[in-house]
């Protein structure tokens, strides 16, 4: 059983102000999505999921339907492509909400809408964000390893310096692991760069601006589940709703359901290592930065180039 690759893909980003999931930033105009897609089959994945909202759905379906026409699995099967809604309204039945709210539910709460059409095992990574082919072989081989397990989940971690912006500080959750590798605690850092004395710094949860380790681990949202995965999130979004449903502002995100899962000692996560550097368009101005590096890919035959065959 192949593993899918589930794609948030629903957001915008307001820093970068505009789509980027559908900005062309390869040399033949490829997103990159496309290079995830591309490494993510070439990885053992066979089939796609992509979170969108509505609004840029027919948008979406276009796309895919003409980018990965002739694509197929490195044993020649065809891809799998499927596409679920993220709305506000979609919660779950007792709940009224706010008209008043305006913000989506979360990166957790996008997952959830996938459960009707994921029943084998998962990664989740944001559609925005370049993980590198390292990063989807190491995801696929466990997977695929822990395709009849239950409880027990991944996260592959980067290093933070590996992650980091040279036209701003950027927002990352650093991890803790024991001494087997399980996750017990990612603390989200704020405003993080690198500065002139070469230390990497960040304000952390409680405000401080403090050194941080830049060889530490860092979550970037890429995720390996079991369908059960969907069944102990429910729950928990459910409690959160209770909490929250006239909140305007909060959200249900991945490490949120995580942590809950592991402080009520219904889930693990084993923290991976990759050795990929991650890139991305975090702020505008990062754009020609991650034009110039897919360059280099294709320059240097890291890539086929044009990514993808439209013959």
């Amino acid at each position: 059983m192949k593993p899918t690759l589930l794609v948030l893909a629903a957001g915008m980003g307001s820093r970068y102000g505009g789509l980027k999931q559908m900005d062309g930033l390869g040399p033949n105009g490829e997103t990159i999505i496309d290079y995830s897609i591309y490494d993510a089959v070439n990885a053992g994945f066979g089939k796609v999921v992509y979170i969108v909202r509505e609004y840029f759905l027919e948008d979406f379906r276009k796309m895919v339907a003409e980018r990965y026409r002739n694509v197929t699995c490195p044993d020649g099967q065809p891809i799998e492509f499927d596409f679920v809604i993220q709305e506000l309204n979609k919660i779950p039945a007792g709940f009224t909400l706010n008209p008043e709210r305006e913000k989506p539910w979360g990166t957790a709460h996008a997952v959830l809408m996938a459960k009707d059409v994921i029943k084998e095992p998962f990664a989740v990574i944001n559609g925005d964000d370049y993980y590198g082919r390292d990063s989807f072989r190491i995801l696929a081989d466990w997977l695929t390893a822990h395709s009849e397990t239950e409880g027990e989940y991944c996260l592959v971690g980067f290093k933070l310096e590996n992650t980091l912006s040279e036209s701003g500080g950027v927002s990352r959750g650093i991890c803790t692991a024991d001494a087997a590798s399980y996750l017990t605690h990612v603390e989200e850092h704020h405003n993080v760069e690198k500065a002139g004395d070469g230390k990497v710094y960040a304000d952390n949860s409680k405000g401080e601006r403090v050194e941080v380790d830049g060889e530490a681990l860092c979550s970037m949202n890429m995720w390996g589940f079991t369908p059960d995965y969907f069944e102990k999130s429910s729950v928990i979004f459910s409690q959160f709703l209770k909490e929250n449903i006239n909140e305007l502002k909060k959200e249900f995100y991945i490490p949120y359901a995580i942590d809950c899962m592991i402080k009520e000692d219904t889930a693990k996560v084993e923290l991976l290592s990759t050795p990929s550097r991650w890139f991305g368009v975090t702020f505008k101005q990062d754009r020609p930065g991650v034009v110039a590096k897919f360059q280099e890919f294709a320059d240097k035959g890291v890539y086929p180039s044009p990514l993808y065959n439209k013959d």
